[in-house]
């Protein structure tokens, strides 16, 4: 004789015969429907798993693949770009520069490349940030002629590479080559190159300062050398900041930001067009 079937004396429903702390679990089974969907959705993963490549081992019935596709669209891809590619690699930048379809090629294929590799310290658009100078205006630190964005791209800034741009700015408060009071003073004459606020008692001292220590690199009235990498001090445009904590924590401690070279990296096609990219982003030569 089958057993009597529990009720819940509130809502009337059947209990599982569970219960927890004196709460007893009601009966509800899944409506049908959802019963149906779930079996239906078993049914149409298994017929999904052998009509289609499912598992690493399986090809599937049809034969289809997403890997096969993608590797077919970019070997279509690459072979329609392959003329532009080889003519880039036989033309000389300047030649480029001058060949209004190639150059579009060109500038299109280099701005893949810069977001792929450079965005992530010059910013989108070449805009730079604190420690990474703009690639967007005319303030360049080795140059901004082709030739010289090439060079910097391929063998990068103070790197392992014998072709590298390298120069290093003296630590003359770390290395006590300039008192507390002398390094204060020359900042206020620095900041007075670029007309900023500053102590003109100061700045005055300073100007001493910075001919005996800092002109040989920075030139008269901070105009920069692009030659050693050395910035204008004469402007408005500043790599880690012009306020004075900044400005002498660079005399103080010097700075010596490092750019990976892209030469082992980048193939040279995809390097010419780096080039003419950052060339035209607007402080190229």
């Amino acid at each position: 004789m089958a057993a009597e079937t529990e009720r819940d004396a509130v809502t009337g429903r059947e209990t599982t015969g569970h219960e927890w702390d004196g709460i007893k679990e009601l009966n509800n089974p899944l409506p049908t429907w959802w019963l149906y969907t779930f079996y239906a959705s078993i049914v149409f993963a298994i017929v999904w798993s052998v009509l289609y490549p499912s598992l690493p081992w399986l090809d599937g019935v049809l034969g289809h693949s997403e890997r096969r596709s993608i590797v077919a669209t970019m070997n279509k891809a690459a072979a329609e770009q392959r003329p532009y590619v080889d003519r880039i690699l036989k033309t000389s930048l300047d030649e480029i520069r001058v060949d209004p379809d190639l150059l579009t090629f060109a500038r299109t294929g280099g701005r893949i490349a810069f977001n792929n590799n450079c965005v992530p310290c010059h910013q989108a658009g070449g805009a730079g940030t604190r420690g990474y100078p703009s690639l967007a205006d005319d303030d360049w630190l080795w140059g901004g002629t082709l030739a010289e964005i090439e060079q910097t791209i391929r063998f990068g800034i103070r790197t392992e590479h014998d072709k590298t741009h390298s120069s290093m700015m003296p630590r003359f408060g770390a290395d006590s080559m300039l008192t507390s009071a002398q390094i204060d003073d020359v900042v206020e004459y620095v900041r007075s190159l670029s007309k900023s606020p500053h102590d003109a008692a100061r700045a005055a001292r300073g100007a001493g300062v910075y001919a005996e220590n800092c002109v040989a690199c920075h030139m008269e009235g901070g105009a920069g050398n692009r030659e050693i990498g050395a910035p204008a001090l004469n402007d408005a445009i500043w790599l880690y900041g012009g306020d004075r904590a900044a400005i002498r924590t660079s005399v103080f401690m010097a700075r010596s930001g490092v750019m990976p070279a892209w030469q082992d990296r980048l193939d040279d096609a995809t390097i010419k067009m780096l080039t003419l990219y950052v060339h035209g982003l607007g402080g190229g030569k």
